[in-house]
């Protein structure tokens, strides 16, 4: 009876990952992995050379380029994309700079006294100019002329730029148990939420969507029958949700794997090639993330429980296949099945957003409550865990709490299935299912 368990694992299992289909999309997610990792060189190397400063030039008839300076520098500080204009004042003619500025992306600024307006001013471009240019020229003048308005008043350059330069502010917390680098716990509640909810969530619906389809078909083509008539139901259950889990494991594996290529490609090429960087070294930029998470120490926490974070997604994966494969035993074609399987879709979805708002609503009970719920645990406990609202004793206890769920739904779940996988009718349906349940 093993023999034929191992069988039916390996026939289920190869029929996911033995078709060209499977490989053909594998070779494709490589492909788009290693190719979203080296975006801004794609786009460089197709469109032109990114990194090349944008000149500003500012022909000032008024003499507010005092004024403008200081404020453009602020500007820069502040918003990162702008780091590449640099900015100057010129004495030359409008002709001579448009002569300069053909094919370019530079920019020229002509300012004229204004008698109602205090200034006004001509922008030239050769091409259109871009938004985040026009609204940085159109802050900037604007900030010239209020700084020339106040001048009409009486105060002096100094007394204006003061006036017009930016509060110098200093954080300060009075909380001895607040980290120190809080910002290190905003890239978890941001960017690396993404990379435990995403995965498991496409997994996770992958595998729902797979186990239906693939018991309905057997029993839509009435080969259920044949299966069943030499396999005991436990069996073909037992069959069904391993293959179905080792094949998320392993399509998981392979995307880990392809964006490690992905990350070790980017280097080769940033080797031989240079940076080649859009908007800033983005490996220096991975880099800094990763010494902020080290400093913190959440990185020596996340290898701390990461054996415990894994068996976690692993048994919560189970758990979410059997509900998957009971419902499908009690449907008789997809249709029936795609509407049942909106309950977990929910369930989901509530993983997901009470793990987004974990980091805002820190500390909340209810939060807590529900990383301890199987389905819900995988998507709430390595978030609050890794935001230090958990404790490595309260993520073991999560995991223990899902293995005792995983155990109680393959019994009763097992009942229900031995009765509906080979009902071809939903009348008295869930009648049967609930007689189901209480035998032995």
């Amino acid at each position: 009876m093993k023999n034929k368990l191992k069988f039916l694992i390996k026939h289920s299992l190869s029929k996911k990952i033995g078709t060209k289909w499977f490989k053909v999309i594998n070779v494709l997610l490589c492909i788009l992995i290693i190719s979203m990792a080296n975006i801004d060189r794609l786009i460089t190397a197709f469109g032109g050379d990114f990194n090349k400063d944008t000149n500003v030039y500012i022909k000032d008839n008024v003499d507010v380029y005092k004024y403008i300076e200081p404020v453009f520098k602020e500007t820069v500080k502040v918003v990162d994309n702008l780091k590449n204009y640099k900015i100057q004042k010129t004495d030359k003619s409008i002709k001579e700079l448009e002569k300069e500025i053909d094919d370019t992306k530079d920019i020229i600024i002509e300012i004229n006294q204004s008698e109602i307006n205090y200034i006004s001013s001509t922008i030239i471009t050769y091409d259109a100019i871009d938004t985040i240019s026009y609204q940085l020229i159109s802050n900037i003048l604007n900030s010239a002329k209020e700084s020339l308005a106040i001048e009409k008043i009486g105060l002096s350059e100094a007394e204006i730029i003061a006036l017009k330069s930016n509060v110098d502010i200093t954080k300060k917390t009075t909380n001895p148990n607040l980290e120190e680098n809080a910002k290190a716990k905003d890239i978890i509640s941001s960017g690396l939420i993404i990379l435990f909810i995403v995965p498991f969530f496409i997994f996770i619906t992958l595998l729902v969507q797979m186990l239906g389809a693939e018991i309905n078909d057997e029993k839509s083509t009435k080969s259920m029958e044949i299966i069943i008539s030499n396999v005991p139901p436990k069996y073909h259950f037992v069959a069904k949700i391993t293959a179905s889990t080792l094949f998320v494991i392993i399509q998981g594996a392979l995307l880990l794997g392809y964006s490690i290529l992905a990350i070790i490609v980017r280097n080769l090429i940033g080797l031989l090639f240079g940076s080649g960087i859009v908007s800033g070294d983005v490996s220096k930029y991975i880099k800094d993330i990763i010494n902020l998470l080290k400093d913190s120490g959440i990185i020596e926490l996340a290898l701390k429980g990461l054996p415990i974070i894994i068996v976690l997604f692993i048994l919560n994966i189970l758990a979410y296949a059997i509900i998957a494969g009971v419902l499908a035993s009690m449907t008789t074609n997809i249709e029936d099945y795609q509407q049942l399987q909106s309950p977990i879709m929910i369930v989901m979805m509530m993983g997901y957003f009470i793990a987004i708002m974990a980091s805002t609503f820190e500390g909340s009970i209810f939060i807590q409550i529900t990383s301890y719920i199987p389905l819900l645990s995988a998507l709430v406990a390595p978030v609050i865990y890794l935001l230090g609202q958990t404790t490595l004793l309260q993520l073991i206890i999560s995991t223990l709490i899902c293995l005792v769920a995983v155990i109680l739904l393959f019994i009763y779940g097992l009942r229900i299935y031995k009765v509906g996988i080979l009902n071809y009718s939903s009348s008295d349906l869930w009648k049967k299912v609930f007689k189901s349940l209480k035998e032995k």
